[in-house]
């Protein structure tokens, strides 16, 4: 079971202990049966949205929290943050050329002994960076990315446990990123909000600690695409399978300053409608 499903379980459970209201008493005041909840409650199984909803108004707490727990859950349940994460797959290695030497291969024992030197040369980089600690940081952010630009630039924090709940990056290291993948939607703002003519919902969500904003649908069809753009950088996002069509579809981020102004485009696959919204974050 991932973290998230863990803090989500363990918050539905406070939820209904505050309730006072058994399993039974629980199915009989919301569309969802008893095994139901004992399967959502123990993370079993991932609840239904609308089953959180009904829990946290039962229970008097307002359902925001809840609902952005849900969100990152749903998200790592379905996959998509984990394929927004994943590094992108190395080079197949070239087989060597018909006639090459045999002797072009390294033997066994060099293979191992530069296997271990490898070994070696980690370790000891590992012990270096915890050793002197803000230097390597600092010459960290000042080598320059594979796109010529500083790493400072990018505002990149520390590494940080992919189990924590706290934001994994923050200003133009999140450009582009997904934000359910960094932790970026665990309290967001909601800018603005719009229920589109083709009967789609969007939302413009930002996050302070990251410093970044996104936006999302839901209710859409096939081919419905989401554009959000601030500064210039503009990223999108496009409904493909009738899977994404029922669930929550997020833009990539882009970094945004508050003050920024930042503009979101819903385009309906039905009629080729375009409509648009700005906010500006604070």
């Amino acid at each position: 079971m991932t973290p998230e499903r863990i803090r989500l379980a363990a918050s539905l459970r406070e939820l209904r202990a505050r309730t006072g209201l058994s399993l039974a008493a629980l199915a009989t005041k919301t569309a969802f049966s008893k095994s139901s909840w004992e399967r959502y409650l123990n993370g079993k199984s991932l609840p239904p949205r609308q089953a959180v909803r009904e829990l946290c108004r039962l229970a008097g707490e307002p359902e925001g929290r809840c609902l952005a727990l849900w969100e990152i859950a749903e998200s790592e349940w379905s996959g998509r943050a984990k394929e927004a994460a994943a590094p992108a797959p190395a080079a197949t290695p070239r087989p060597p050329a018909t006639g090459a030497s045999p002797t072009a291969a390294p033997a066994p024992a060099a293979r191992l002994a530069g296997h271990r030197s490898v070994v070696t040369v980690a370790v000891l980089a590992s012990v270096c960076a915890v050793t002197v600690g803000a230097v390597a940081v600092a010459a960290a952010l000042l080598r320059p990315g594979a796109d010529g630009t500083s790493r400072a630039s990018a505002e990149a924090p520390p590494h940080q446990d992919p189990t924590s709940s706290a934001p994994h990056c923050r200003g133009t290291a999140c450009e582009g990123r997904n934000p359910m993948a960094m932790r970026c939607a665990a309290s967001p703002v909601t800018l603005a909000t719009r229920h589109t003519a083709a009967g789609a919902w969007l939302e413009v969500r930002y996050s302070k600690e990251c410093g970044a904003s996104w936006a999302r649908m839901w209710g859409t069809r096939v081919g419905d695409r989401l554009e959000v753009t601030a500064a210039g950088r503009v990223h999108g996002v496009e409904i493909r399978t009738a899977a994404d069509a029922d669930a929550f579809v997020y833009t990539p981020m882009t970094a945004t300053a508050p003050g920024t102004t930042v503009r979101t485009c819903f385009l309906s696959a039905g009629d080729g409608r375009r409509e648009c919204l700005t906010s500006v974050p604070r």
